[in-house]
């Protein structure tokens, strides 16, 4: 059965990519969208559809307001994929380093090629929509003097040329995935009793200490804190949400400590209950 999955960016973004690699064996319809508002406006008007969206970036950080997106759409996590981010320049295949005179890719790709970029100050960077987007605009329109930043595998899609593979500053840069569904859908992909990850979101009353409580009967059930996001409440000046990520080896202590927090909190989502993903390059 082909799986439609909804991206943002294009066929070579790191986005296709990371679907590709999550579900490498499966046959895969990929819908391109550009922006993380189509993704769930895709996957509202078709219940059958998954989403593939980044939510954070071990240089970049988090993508703040997907985690909005995420919760506003009521959507649930089903799995994720932790993806080892490499940047090529690639050009047309008829022009060489002389001729490079600018520089096309995503600010946040440009942020992680920053050292790279500073060894070539001749280089007009010019901020683009997406990584892959830039290598496509450059094949179609013959855009000659411009050179793209992107996954290496966009090179050959587009037919462009690959000056230099791996330009990014740090070696160890990977971003993280979420693979969303339908809540209707989500027993066609994951079983919760077999999880051993969790993210949920919930306010708290603006008063002493009250996190810290949270987070001892966290640890009181030996459930492990691997990620906690705070984002303010609009209108409610100084208050918060907060996206926490747990993994655990025991699905029904890591319920017990959901149902002991619950009198502390208010507002309680849980995001999703899905497998800790794999990093791959």
């Amino acid at each position: 059965m082909v799986k439609r999955i909804a991206i943002q960016g294009i066929v070579g973004s790191f986005h296709d990519i990371a679907a590709h690699k999550y579900f490498a064996g499966d046959e895969l319809e990929i819908i391109c969208c550009d922006t993380f508002e189509d993704v769930f406006a895709q996957m509202a008007a078709d219940p059958d559809m998954l989403g593939m969206v980044a939510i954070e970036n071990t240089i970049a950080g988090s993508l703040l307001h997907n985690y909005e997106l995420l919760r506003d759409s009521g959507t649930v996590i089903v799995g994720e994929h932790k993806l080892r981010i490499s940047h090529s320049l690639m050009c047309l295949p008829d022009e060489s380093w002389d001729d490079i005179v600018e520089v096309n890719s995503h600010p946040v790709a440009l942020m992680q090629c920053r050292n790279f970029l500073h060894r070539h100050p001749k280089f007009k960077i010019v901020e683009t929509s997406d990584t892959a987007g830039s290598a496509k605009d450059i094949s179609e329109h013959q855009l000659r003097g411009h050179a793209a930043i992107c996954s290496k595998f966009a090179a050959p899609l587009y037919g462009l040329k690959i000056l230099e593979e791996g330009i990014e500053t740090n070696k160890h840069n990977f971003t993280r995935f979420l693979i969303l569904s339908h809540p209707d859908k989500v027993v066609h992909y994951i079983d919760p009793h077999k999880s051993n990850k969790s993210s949920i979101v919930f306010t708290l009353p603006h008063s002493e200490g009250s996190l810290s409580q949270v987070l001892s009967i966290l640890s009181f059930y030996r459930i492990n804190l691997t990620k906690i996001q705070s984002l303010p409440i609009i209108g409610q000046e100084w208050e918060y949400m907060f996206y926490i990520d747990l993994t655990y080896d025991d699905y029904t202590r890591y319920r017990q400590s959901v149902d002991a927090i619950r009198p502390l909190i208010s507002k309680l989502s849980i995001l999703g209950e899905y497998l800790d993903g794999k990093s791959t390059i």
